[in-house]
């Protein structure tokens, strides 16, 4: 009897995406264009946050939004109404973004002149961890509502971002959240990663996330 061939797709569909993500990271650099791949669980306000962040820095720099969804436009529709460029991508029932759909945002944009774009990557906690946009940072927003636990439950996103943005924190007293502990598991998994507590609708303790923006824009220029 012969043996069975066993093919690794998986594994090469991986490092077929990292050396695409690879080469957009380094294309972005010689652009000297800041791309930042921003991923949250539905209902997270990560829209919210975008347009409150887009309002802020607006004046400062050029900024670009590629919204992805599986299906809609309700948000890339939101966003446009800020006055910056911005498109949709529709997955067509992918649950994430990899680095060939950014390659097709990034043509579709147009980037030339941007100092700052977000990919705003589908809502979940799971695919999205797993797959290298090709951008330059990443970040996450978890809400108040959602648990202090999350770190225990979905590892492998805190594992990958750099900064997470505590969103809702002006409905801190109605839920059974800890911050303290939050910040310990988090630091647990990911002892580098940058925790902001905020309230995006209130444009609570936003300035750190602004000011961190500011510098990833200007290390990308450099």
């Amino acid at each position: 009897m012969s043996a069975i061939r066993v093919i690794e797709i998986k594994k090469g569909i991986y490092e077929q995406n990292d050396k695409k993500a690879e080469e957009i990271r380094k294309e972005l650099k010689s652009k000297g264009l800041f791309l930042l791949n921003l991923m949250s669980s539905p209902g997270s306000g990560k829209t919210t946050t975008l347009v409150s962040t887009i309002n802020q820095l607006k004046g400062e720099m050029e900024i670009g939004i590629i919204e992805a969804d599986i299906d809609s436009d309700v948000d890339a529709r939101t966003i446009d109404k800020t006055g910056v460029k911005v498109i949709q991508l529709h997955t067509g029932g992918m649950c994430h973004l990899d680095a060939e759909m950014t390659r097709q945002g990034i043509e579709a944009l147009d980037v030339e002149g941007l100092d700052f774009m977000v990919l705003e990557n589908i809502g979940n906690l799971v695919c999205p961890a797993g797959f290298d946009t090709g951008a330059t940072k990443n970040a996450m927003i978890i809400s108040i509502p959602e648990g202090h636990d999350k770190p225990l439950k979905y590892p492998a996103m805190f594992k990958v971002v750099d900064v997470v943005l505590v969103n809702k924190i002006d409905a801190m007293e109605y839920f059974d959240f800890d911050l303290d502990l939050f910040t310990a598991y988090v630091h647990k998994i990911n002892p580098e990663i940058q925790i902001i507590p905020i309230s995006a609708k209130n444009a609570q303790g936003m300035e750190p996330w602004f000011d961190w923006i500011r510098e990833q824009v200007a290390q990308q220029k450099a």
